[in-house]
């Protein structure tokens, strides 16, 4: 009796060193490496040195170990005046340091646009996010960052998604046509695509999403 209960609590205690080691090392990866944050802020400082002006700030960084993003880290800047964040990142594909900001900066623009409409029609506790997917944009269309211009110079087709804290509505799809129509009515946008979802204020999913592109 007394091996076997050796043997036992030997299996045990290299079961538990196991995972004691799991959640160390998952621990350790789940953390920043200071060197990679400050190098990040380092290349961020000088990019925008060189590509932007003194109304713009590197304000701290943001370390993806989750791989949402092309990058692992980036540089979280504040266009000090007009109150965009966006981030600056080495991007492995380009090998060039690139930034956010004229995608962060026309999707605010557009929020700020449809804000009273969808808080009027959609309720005054719906939340909602503009998505210019790709976030390199201004690079790819040559936008100098000092002189943005607006979105509505360039054929961009943005995801705008509406969360609203209760289930599906009948009058739903009548009122996401009318926001469509006022987009379009309105020269706001001509292009681009709507979902709603249905999240309770504790995140709990209510229904199912759907949208429509237009």
């Amino acid at each position: 009796m007394n091996k076997f209960l050796k043997i036992t609590l030997g299996v045990l205690g290299v079961i538990l060193l196991g995972i004691g080691l799991l959640v160390v090392a998952f621990v350790l990866e789940m953390k920043p490496d200071k060197d990679e944050e400050e190098k990040i802020k380092i290349q961020a400082e000088q990019y925008l040195d060189d590509k932007f002006n003194n109304d713009f700030e590197v304000y701290d960084t943001l370390y993806d170990n989750m791989g949402n993003f092309g990058f692992e880290y980036a540089a979280k800047v504040r266009d000090k005046k007009g109150n965009t964040d966006f981030l600056v990142y080495y991007d492995n594909e380009t090998e060039q340091i690139v930034d956010t900001y004229i995608a962060d900066k026309w999707g605010d623009d557009l929020e700020t646009e449809i804000r009273p409409f969808i808080k009027e029609n959609f309720g005054k506790t719906t939340d909602f996010h503009v998505f210019i997917t790709n976030d390199k944009i201004g690079q790819e269309l040559g936008i100098d960052p000092v002189n943005p211009k607006s979105y509505k110079e360039f054929d961009v087709a943005p995801t705008i998604r509406i969360t609203v804290h209760r289930k599906r509505s009948g009058g739903d799809e009548k009122i996401l046509n009318e926001f469509i129509s006022f987009l379009k009515s309105e020269d706001k946008l001509q292009h681009g695509s709507v979902i709603m979802e249905y999240i309770a204020e504790n995140g709990v999913i209510l229904d199912d999403e759907w949208g429509k592109e237009f």
